[in-house]
């Protein structure tokens, strides 16, 4: 009875949220056309406070998406576009000798915004790298032996071009396994391209209006881990990630095809992205349902493939696919 009364108190705040966070998504559509998907699982992954990679040619709105979500949130944005040259000073700050006070002054670098889009990540140095994912990771920086903690909420885009890898660093595994969330972005239908082109040749380009406070996007965070996972939730993405590491425990014939299989952040994201995908829907609880609509977005980017694979032309993808064709949902 007392866990009946608990779950009608979750899902009334799930629902509560889940209409604000319906209308950061309308005003979202009034200025990005298409990429329904994509918008969506940025919310969920600011709802679970998680990080996301974005691959895509140029062109395909990833800025204008951030700037609007930040736009319909009053949260501050800041775009850093990683070049070779790139310092990380450049990206957390660097302390600034006064000569006439005889002082050290802290100036902080934009790092220190709410939504921050790091264009082209993988065309920074690694150190440059290194030190935008321990900021994601710890949620501060440390200049010259002072810490400062990041804004909250606290969102980093980071995009990669899929199609040009001259002048590169490839990102190690284990940093691209601290992303929440890999999307794909495509381009958009011919349908879309018109609008698009109507959008932005005709009249005023249109903003979005503020609808939601940052604060506002903490205290949904907050909530979101509470939201109610029972142990066969748990069950199913324990037996869903072991599978990617031991297929042939699931019959699964991917004999050859996986390297390795995801690590333990992708069962806890997992959760925490289903529970954000429940919320998003109104429900202060999870089903499988929720799991198997992140599962690719956060799985994708921690499977690493052979070879052998990748000769055959399979993805990630399609071993996510099969995996959850497999694995039996409570």
């Amino acid at each position: 009875m007392a866990g009946d009364v608990k779950i009608r108190e979750l899902n009334a705040r799930a629902l509560n949220y889940s209409r604000k966070l319906e209308r950061v998504l309308n005003e979202s559509r009034k200025v990005i056309v298409g990429q329904e998907n994509t918008l969506e699982k940025l919310l969920i992954a600011l709802v679970a406070d998680g990080h996301v990679l974005l691959e895509g040619v140029p062109g395909l709105a990833k800025t204008l998406m951030v700037k609007t979500l930040s736009g319909a949130l009053n949260a501050s944005f800041c775009r850093i576009q990683f070049t070779p040259d790139l310092l990380p000073a450049d990206i957390i700050g660097t302390k600034i000798y006064n000569q006439r006070k005889a002082t050290f002054s802290t100036e902080k670098g934009p790092i220190f915004h709410n939504l921050i889009l790091a264009d082209e990540i993988n065309r920074a140095p690694p150190k440059v790298q290194s030190a935008l994912l321990e900021a994601m990771q710890e949620r501060q920086v440390t200049i010259h032996g002072d810490t400062f903690p990041l804004k909250r909420p606290f969102l980093v885009l980071a995009t990669q071009n899929p199609i040009e890898s001259e002048g590169t660093y490839r990102l190690p595994e284990a940093q691209v396994d601290r992303f929440a969330f890999k999307l794909l972005i495509d381009y958009p239908s011919k349908e879309e391209e018109k609008m698009i082109i109507r959008r932005n040749t005709t009249g005023a380009i249109p903003g979005p209006k503020q609808v939601m406070k940052a604060s506002d996007i903490v205290e949904i965070q907050r909530f979101n881990r509470s939201i109610y996972a029972d142990e066969k939730i748990e069950s199913y993405v324990a037996e869903i990630v072991d599978a990617t590491r031991h297929p042939g425990d699931y019959g699964l014939d991917l004999n050859g095809l996986i390297e390795y299989g995801a690590s333990p952040r992708a069962s806890i994201w997992l959760v925490l992205a289903g529970k954000a995908n429940a919320l998003l829907q109104g429900r202060g609880y999870v089903v499988p349902e929720d799991i198997k609509a992140v599962a690719v977005g956060v799985l994708r980017h921690r499977i690493l493939l052979t070879y052998e694979a990748e000769a055959e032309g399979i993805s990630s993808d399609q071993i996510v696919e099969q995996v959850l064709s497999r694995i039996r949902a409570p």
